[in-house]
């Protein structure tokens, strides 16, 4: 199989002859700085040349910008730009450019793509993150309740914007799959309740989830944190997928894969035991392995792989990782026979969708 009729295949529940091995995400600085005195040539800092050199599936993400090189800038991190109507209003010639897609870049991504040599996909802001990144952290929960109104428009104003965003890159080529960023979840679960998801997000996500399944593309949620009540949320909106399923928030893809048998996943192998020797890793494989069998779980790391992993500790990880991969292939060809059911007691997954459960 090429690297994007693997991704077809295990996103599809179909067989596959072995799993993607892949990073989803870019590693720390860090952790590349560290590796360059462990052994990676020096020479080696792009991000997909150091894939290469690894021998890791390709997997090419562009970030689609918001805002533009000349917006302001926060003073601090988790400080915002805007407080009011009016400093929206005051920054808005620096929010949602025309020209949001670079052509000559995915004219070249696509020659890619039709080869065979890589999946990709893009990522846009999502509707909690973005009023977020404005408003600041602080702020903008408060803004649920005393700001609704510049809520809603900064939301209606970003779909417009990811629409165009769509449309754009769609006239080069289909994207495989795409991540709205969203980050609304911490280790003891949601930021918000499901009341204000429905108020705020649900009706910008009706208007680009239709839209991104008509053209055949996959729509992943990225959060952070425990993810397992909003899964529910987000299922309801037509969201296929969740990534990275970060295992030291509880997350347990056992459990996922259960509670929803058609969404997809990315992720989930815990980073904290990347330095703890070849058995710790090994462990974490075997809890994975069963569910990567059945299809639509991409395993990866759970995160960027931390600076405290040495670059012998990341070639032994990746060892690890080529010989499950190879074995959730052979699994698969016996598991991955029929479109996943859906659970039976739909009632019990109403009240887990509400958090009371």
């Amino acid at each position: 199989m090429t690297t994007r009729e693997r991704f077809q295949a295990v996103m599809g529940f179909r067989p596959f002859d072995r799993l993607p091995v892949l990073e989803w995400a870019e590693w720390w600085d860090k952790t590349i700085e560290r590796w360059h005195g462990e052994g990676l040539p020096a020479d080696l800092t792009d991000r997909y040349s150091i894939c290469e050199s690894f021998g890791l599936d390709v997997y090419k993400q562009d970030w689609f910008a918001v805002c533009t090189p000349s917006c302001p800038q926060p003073a601090s991190h988790g400080a915002g730009i805007i407080q009011s109507d009016a400093d929206y209003d005051r920054i808005l010639p620096h929010l949602y450019p025309s020209d949001p897609v670079d052509p000559r870049r995915w004219t070249q991504w696509t020659k890619e793509q039709q080869q065979g040599d890589v999946a990709l996909w893009f990522t846009v802001d999502g509707f909690f993150w973005f009023p977020r990144q404005l408003l600041g952290i602080e702020r903008h929960l408060y803004a649920f309740y005393d700001q609704p109104r510049l809520m809603h428009r900064i939301n209606s104003d970003l779909t417009e914007w990811i629409l165009l965003a769509i449309d754009q890159v769609c006239a080069i080529c289909t994207p495989d799959f795409m991540t709205f960023a969203e980050d609304m979840s911490y280790n003891q679960g949601p930021m918000i309740s499901k009341g204000f998801f429905d108020e705020f997000m649900r009706p910008y996500y009706d208007r680009v989830i239709p839209v991104l399944r008509e053209r055949g593309i996959i729509p992943i949620v990225d959060s952070d944190g425990d993810i397992s009540i909003p899964a529910y949320w987000f299922e309801e909106v037509g969201v296929e997928g969740i990534l990275p399923l970060e295992r030291q928030a509880g997350v347990d893809i056992a459990v996922l894969r259960e509670n929803h048998p058609r969404m997809r996943f990315i992720g989930h192998f815990d980073k904290m035991t990347m330095n703890r020797g070849e058995a710790a890793m090994r462990k974490e494989f075997e809890r994975l392995l069963p569910t990567a069998g059945k299809g639509g779980f991409i395993i990866s790391c759970d995160h960027q792989t931390p600076p405290g992993v040495s670059y012998k500790d990341y070639q032994t990880y990746l060892r690890l990782f080529r010989e499950y991969a190879v074995e959730a292939g052979r699994i698969s060809q016996t598991t991955c026979i029929a479109e996943p059911q859906e659970p039976p007691d739909s009632s019990q997954r109403a009240e887990r969708a509400s958090g009371s459960g």
